[in-house]
């Protein structure tokens, strides 16, 4: 039996009893690039298999001990199973269709044509590989789900521990994170890991709508409370009795709303607008931007006693270009959706189309992943997206090299025998990093694994 380094995955085996045809083949073959193995029967066949899996069997029909279907069924009851192509001089119909109903790939007769060999091989090898690619995604799409959300990196596993903690108090909670990184679906994941599961969860765009009107939206108003108002209307909070309301941008509501929203959150009543009469709600508030709220306090822009009051329980959604090998995963996601919407099922990218998607920073997160899949997908004149079919801001973006923990750096210079409080080379550390990444607190967050919050607390004690 011939085979290359046995530390050397091999690409192809080849099961032939006439040495001179089985050396033929293995040359062709190596001389087409693939690393190449081969048997004279089904016995040294079988001992080559228990040792290590190739991507492709060639055998012959008929062998000395046996038959190259038998070979053909001992594969197939394995989970990951190479390409098979059976070669045989005894062709017919009957034993091309039996073949392929066993299993097999392809069905060559001799004498061999060895270009359609070549090519017959290339197919089968593409096939496999395009098939292990779906098996791959398939697998990363049935886990790692939570209430809709596709992860299972570092920081979206300690996020789903969050929800689960905060999903047991009745206390407003506030999520930030950039646009485009999930904050509704966070929201909706603690109200369903709630007590409050059953009741209503209303959502409101903050963002946008003027002082009087998202009063209106949120409070209600009694009929001919304004102009237009011919009869009463009950307000989103009155929606939201017994359940949960999400107040998006939060970040965006005017003042004025933000003193009324404290009131709320202090003794629980809310009045219609044009009433006099309260209504005693017991309504949860989640309160969701992607503004930096302490900036905006120091700005005027933002309530400090609002904030304070909402921020004791905050959850940050990691931006996608944190969540390494999430993105696999939230690939395959995206893909399956599109798949039932296509006529013509798509495998999965190109290596080439992964690699610049794996560099891209992704400025509008997941939300911008699922356009660029959809566009990429709809435009993919084959079975696998190329780098060709992404948006062309995508393919030209430059692959930004991240600033990571660097070998330069070396804790502070210290008297021989005396041990650094672990306080100190933090602080140290801390400071390199805001110096490399020339004072931008949000790329120092990143490079550091906190969020901008924990940086912030930091910075102000030093102060």
């Amino acid at each position: 039996m011939a085979t290359p380094d046995e530390h050397v995955p091999v690409d192809i085996l080849v099961v032939e009893d006439d040495p001179d045809l089985r050396e033929l083949l293995l040359e062709e073959l190596q001389d087409a690039g693939y690393r190449c193995a081969g048997a004279g029967d089904l016995r040294s066949a079988n001992q080559f298999l228990q040792e290590q899996m190739p991507r492709l069997v060639v055998s012959d029909l008929r062998l000395p001990d046996g038959s190259g279907l038998d070979l053909l069924a001992g594969l197939r009851q394995l989970p990951l199973t190479p390409a098979f192509i059976v070669i045989t001089a005894f062709g017919t119909i009957d034993q091309a269709v039996d073949a392929l109903k066993r299993g097999a790939d392809d069905f060559l007769t001799k004498p061999l044509d060895l270009e359609h060999l070549r090519l017959a091989v290339e197919r089968n090898l593409q096939q496999q590989q395009l098939q292990q690619e779906l098996a791959t995604y398939r697998r990363l799409l049935d886990s790692d789900g939570f209430h809709g959300m596709i992860g299972a990196s570092p920081p979206m596993r300690q996020l789903f521990t969050q929800i689960r903690q905060v999903a047991g108090t009745d206390s407003p909670v506030l999520v930030t994170g950039e646009s485009g990184t999930g904050k509704e679906l966070v929201a909706r994941a603690i109200h369903r890991e709630s007590e409050r599961r059953d009741r209503p969860f209303v959502a409101i765009n903050c963002g946008g709508l003027p002082a009087n009107l998202l009063e209106s939206e949120l409070f209600g108003h009694a009929a001919g409370a304004f102009t237009g108002a011919t009869k009463a209307r009950r307000g989103l909070f009155a929606e939201a009795d017994g359940g949960t309301l999400m107040l998006d941008e939060m970040g965006e509501m005017p003042l004025e709303m933000q003193s009324a929203l404290l009131r709320i959150l202090q003794d629980g009543r809310v009045r219609p607008v044009g009433s006099n009469q309260e209504q005693i709600l017991d309504v949860r508030i989640i309160a969701a931007t992607n503004r930096d709220l302490p900036d905006e306090v120091a700005e005027g822009n933002f309530r400090e006693d609002l904030y304070y009051r909402l921020e004791t329980f905050t959850l940050e959604v990691p931006p996608l270009r944190q969540r390494g090998e999430d993105l696999e995963r939230l690939i395959a996601h995206q893909i399956g959706q599109l798949n039932q919407r296509r006529q013509q099922p798509i495998d999965g990218l190109s290596s080439e189309a992964l690699a610049q998607l794996k560099g891209y920073r992704f400025p509008g997160n997941v939300r911008e992943l699922a356009n660029i899949i959809e566009r990429a997908g709809t435009f993919c004149s084959g079975n696998r997206v190329g780098l060709d079919d992404l948006p062309q801001r995508v393919r030209e973006a430059p692959v930004e090299t991240p600033v990571t923990a660097s070998d330069h750096w070396q804790p502070p210079q210290v008297d021989s025998g005396r041990i650094l409080p672990l306080e100190r080379i933090e602080k140290d550390y801390i400071q390199y990093v805001l110096e490399q990444v020339e004072g931008n607190k949000r790329r120092a967050a990143e490079v550091l694994g906190i969020g901008r919050r924990t940086l912030y607390r930091w910075l102000d004690s030093e102060q």
